[in-house]
């Protein structure tokens, strides 16, 4: 159960672990008082704009409607002729060309995931009424790009090298080396934009865009920024990645014949996650100069939480206590407590480890009230995406906000006894979300969470 002392600041949690259920372990752990960035700068730091391209749909209203109608985007693999593998699925970007923006000159140079957020990033701009393409060159300085990403252009290092190992030197990117490292990613979208401000890459796994998106508020409360693009994109599917995945044995196997049964978080019969792209890319601003321009605000970002269980490079500690301390972290840095969490969108990756410590962390974050939180794993819909995962959670809880509907976790037909939260299973429901939180558990350890809340 969560308790707190005199002063609100000390957390303590409990939990009866199965083996040995007449032995209560006790974890304390210290949340250390922290004012709101908000508070602290004076501003409300705000998204006013968003832009995707993902599994579900190429738009934020094509996304919004597979969430509504709890569809599914996983399918066979197109990218490649996956019938060798023993894994043929994957959540692809379909029906659009995310090079279209692109200089003819320039696609053979640029990686899909960079591609995909150049295309994200323009509807973003033209979402909060914003068009680079004016701006001042003191404007343009005012601007950053910081955003996450988990593998960044290995996709398109992996082409590049089969040119070379084929024979055809020839046919392989002159610019490879820099289009193959991560930090080009966010030079892309500067470049594309000509935006002058810091352009930086935040890449932290699992929680690569969770991170870029608190980081990209500190730059605005700060003053370092006027307004930053911030998000993430992934483009994880290629041959030689989901073999390296595959050796890894995280990967589901068993749904290859029906794709969209795949991806089952919490559910009794997970066996693994389902590879996943996209990019989900948001304007962070202050509230002031959003309402300056008549954008419209989607949420205030409110607080962040971020720690390391220093356990393993893959596997989570099987307590649950740092991920549950992220959380605590995120939900005091808001300036709230625990009762006012509407909705958390889930990490909910579909393996029987990463479901069921996730579980055990938001009972030690929550305590009782975990299980009256309405909770969702929205990567059942769009399978994985890597460092993007953070900020597809958050177009989950904007859709949640903004719509009054929480989004359900998709197969959950077999609940599992040890997942036994209100993971809003199959079908989508009406309520009203003030303030939500975005979970994120990645590799390495690593943990981070995000409070939104509802624009007023």
């Amino acid at each position: 159960m969560a308790a707190r002392d005199d002063f609100g600041h000390r957390i303590c949690a409990a939990f009866v672990r199965k083996d040995f259920p007449k032995i209560e372990i006790l974890y304390d752990f210290d949340v250390p008082f922290i004012r709101s960035r908000n508070i602290r700068s004076g501003s409300r730091i705000v998204i006013s704009g968003f832009g995707c391209l993902t599994p579900l749909g190429n738009t934020r209203g094509e996304l919004w409607e597979g969430f509504r109608h709890a569809r599914s985007g996983v399918g066979r693999i197109s990218a490649f002729d996956p019938s060798e593998f023993a894994v043929q699925i994957a959540g692809e970007v379909r029906g659009v060309d995310p090079y279209q923006f692109l200089h003819s000159k320039q696609r053979p140079h640029v990686s899909r995931t960079a591609a995909l957020a150049v295309a994200a990033a323009r509807q973003a701009f033209e979402d909060a009424k914003l068009n680079p393409e004016i701006l001042t060159l003191d404007e343009r300085r005012r601007v950053a790009v910081i955003f996450g990403s988990g593998g960044g252009g290995l996709e398109f290092t992996e082409k590049q090298y089969e040119h070379w190992f084929r024979g055809e030197p020839r046919k392989a990117s002159v610019y490879t080396i820099p289009a193959s490292t991560i930090g080009t990613l966010s030079s892309e979208i500067s470049i594309a934009f000509r935006l002058h401000g810091p352009s930086h890459i935040i890449s932290t796994g699992c929680t690569s865009s969770t991170d870029a998106l608190f980081y990209a508020s500190e730059a605005v409360a700060s003053g370092r920024a006027e307004i930053v693009v911030s998000g993430g994109a992934d483009a994880p599917i290629a041959p030689g990645i989901l073999a390296g995945f595959h050796l890894m044995r995280i990967l589901t196997e068993s749904w290859n014949d029906r794709p969209e049964k795949a991806s089952r978080p919490f559910s009794s019969d997970r066996d693994g996650f389902v590879l996943g792209e996209g990019a989900w890319i948001y304007i962070v601003e202050t509230e002031q100069s959003a309402k300056a321009r008549g954008a419209s605000i989607y949420a205030e970002i409110l607080g962040y939480g971020s720690t390391c269980d220093a356990h393993h490079r893959v596997r989570l500690d099987e307590s649950g206590v740092e991920p549950a301390r992220a959380m605590a972290l995120a939900v005091e840095d808001a300036g709230l407590v625990h009762e006012d969490i509407d909705y958390v969108n889930l990490h909910g990756t579909s393996t029987e480890l990463n479901d069921r410590i996730e579980t055990r962390a938001l009972k030690l974050c929550f305590g009782e009230r975990a299980a009256r939180i309405p909770m969702s794993a929205t990567k059942s819909m769009l399978g994985h995406p890597q460092g993007a995962s953070g900020a597809a959670g958050v177009s989950a809880i904007l859709f949640a906000m903004k719509e009054d509907f929480i989004p359900p976790t998709l197969n959950l037909d077999r609940p599992d006894a040890d997942c036994d939260l209100d993971y809003v299973p199959l079908v989508g429901r009406k309520a009203c979300v003030r303030y939500a939180l975005a979970n994120c558990i990645g590799f390495g350890s690593k943990n981070s969470a995000l409070v939104l809340g509802k624009a007023l």
